[in-house]
């Protein structure tokens, strides 16, 4: 009886029907308590286990390594499976996160050929950078290793009659900012599409890859500072008719002039991509505290929370410093954020995720670091 007391008590308080007797068969009424009751004492047994999540890490061997500019500070690194394995595909205009050794992620586009069984990035020394570039340029010879999650594109190329309305590509590229552009110059050549491309930078001896573009003759135009002097937006796009797509790599102020220079173009489609940090556009003053030290520090209108933390001295992760990676993604124990990300979910921001490259907080506001 003590097993189904409980049941009969539920069972009793059971509505009664209009006349004032029970509205079911009692028999029945107990059998629906009891199954029920079971159904509910076996919900842990019957709750499906999560998938358990997939590895996707991929152990990457430096199998070639090229010097690719005159001045020696470009190396083009191939890279094979570890384990022999077919990589997964890619298209023109994806890149590759990198884990090096020292625990750094940097991204880098894929500039081979999207058929190849290897994969091939072009990295330039950066001297007063964040040490990325020194360590591919110093570390990564043959037979070394490391690892990523495979490609991801975040500036792809859509050609005429396979999602794009264009006739024409004007491809510009400045400095390193051609690796993402190489392996679509050999798209559209293929396709037979009409292009033309813009190849600029300090002097000859900077610029990457000039040999491997001359086959391309007289459609592409090299432009440098030292005998040409900076490029205007006019110089960048040439005659840019009707129905052209633009596609653009290379430094902030070069996007900006192009971007400035198109504004009120709806005839022609702009797709760039920055192989630096976006300057900050309608920013405020803000402070912030670093929980596990006390430490406060006053980020600026013109400036990253992320600049804000390396400037006083604070280790935090970061990759791509344009908001797209998550590498930089930190934990706000206190105040309220101005996201400027397009990455994080909105259960991740509600769960107090912001990322130092491109979030901020408004002006006067204070925020309280996970750090």
């Amino acid at each position: 009886m003590p097993l189904l007391s409980p049941l009969i008590d539920r069972y009793r308080r059971l509505p009664p029907s209009a006349s004032g007797r029970f509205r079911h068969d009692p028999m029945l009424g107990l059998a629906d308590v009891a199954i029920s009751t079971m159904w509910g004492m076996t919900r842990y047994v019957r709750r499906p286990s999560p998938p358990p999540e997939l590895d996707r890490t991929i152990v990457l061997t430096v199998v070639d390594r090229e010097v690719v500019a005159h001045d020696q500070d470009v190396i083009a690194v191939t890279l094979a499976a570890a384990d022999g394995t077919a990589l997964p595909r890619w298209h023109p205009g994806a890149h590759i996160d990198v884990l090096l050794a020292s625990g750094r992620v940097r991204q880098y586009s894929l500039c081979g050929d999207p058929s190849a069984p290897t994969y091939r990035i072009a990295v330039r020394r950066i001297h007063d950078g964040g040490g990325g570039s020194i360590e591919v340029h110093e570390s990564l010879r043959a037979g070394a290793r490391l690892t990523t999650h495979g490609p991801r594109n975040a500036f792809p190329l859509t050609v005429p009659g396979y999602g794009s309305p264009t006739q024409r590509f004007r491809f510009i590229a400045g400095g390193i900012g051609i690796t993402p552009i190489l392996p679509m110059l050999a798209l559209a050549h293929q396709l037979g599409i009409d292009w033309s491309m813009i190849y600029a930078g300090r002097n000859r001896e900077s610029l990457p890859f000039l040999s491997e573009l001359a086959r391309f003759g007289d459609r592409i135009t090299i432009h440098t500072d030292d005998a040409n002097g900076l490029p205007t937006a006019a110089d960048l796009l040439g005659d840019c008719p009707d129905g052209t797509t633009v596609y653009a790599c290379g430094p902030a102020p070069m996007l900006t002039s192009v971007r400035a220079a198109l504004a009120g173009r709806d005839d022609v489609e702009l797709h760039f991509e920055r192989f630096a940090a976006p300057p900050v556009v309608d920013g405020a003053e803000f402070s912030v505290s670093i929980a596990s030290t006390g430490t406060d520090l006053t980020v600026a209108a013109d400036e990253t929370l992320l600049a804000a933390l390396r400037r006083t001295g604070v280790p935090a992760p970061y990759s791509c410093q344009q908001g797209f990676c998550g590498t930089c993604r930190v934990r706000v124990l206190d105040g309220a954020v101005q996201h400027r990300d397009t990455l994080l979910t909105d259960p991740e921001r509600a769960a107090g995720y912001l990322l130092t490259c491109v979030s901020r907080a408004d002006e006067g506001e204070h925020l309280t670091l996970d750090l």
